[in-house]
């Protein structure tokens, strides 16, 4: 019995290996390029990833031996230095006689402070209520009168004429 046993499972094991065999075969012959096309693609995906890691592998070699030293110290400043920012200084009075020499008005004025201040258009139109177009003309005719063409040049000019603080 045993031996009957053996024997059937011999050949079944031949027959199944005999199929799958064929089976193999019938795959390699059938699919060849495939399977050519996807060894060539693992070849090269593999070559990218080997060659990626020692490029970048190099530059980190090279960053490793750079190192930085970020260095924070207090320094401080005595109240008198302070000065111009203090609240005993006279508040601010903008130069009036170049303000009508210039030709800039008390709202051109209004919104110079504003834009000072860092606010934009819609902002101030908001705080002003008023349109931004509005806030825009006016933007662009004290810039105009004071010889800017941006922002941060208008308020410079601004404060160098003592017309803002």
């Amino acid at each position: 019995m045993k031996r009957h046993v053996l024997i059937f499972g011999l050949v079944g094991g031949l027959l199944i290996a005999t199929l799958q065999y064929t089976e193999y075969r019938f795959v390699v012959i059938e699919h060849s390029v495939e399977l050519y096309s996807a060894l060539v693609a693992i070849l090269f995906a593999a070559f990218g990833i080997w060659l990626g890691l020692r490029i970048t592998r190099s530059r980190d070699t090279i960053h490793e031996t750079v190192r930085e030293t970020v260095v924070v110290r207090e320094v401080l400043v005595p109240a008198e230095a302070t000065a111009p920012f203090a609240p005993s200084a006279a508040p601010f009075a903008p130069n009036t006689a170049r303000q009508q020499t210039l030709g800039i008005t008390a709202r051109e004025l209004e919104i110079l402070a504003l834009v000072a201040r860092g606010l934009s258009n819609r902002e101030i139109a908001t705080q002003l209520f008023v349109s931004e177009n509005t806030v825009k003309t006016h933007c662009a005719r004290a810039f105009d009168k004071l010889g800017a063409a941006r922002r941060t040049q208008a308020v410079q000019r601004g404060k160098e004429l003592g017309l803002l603080p």
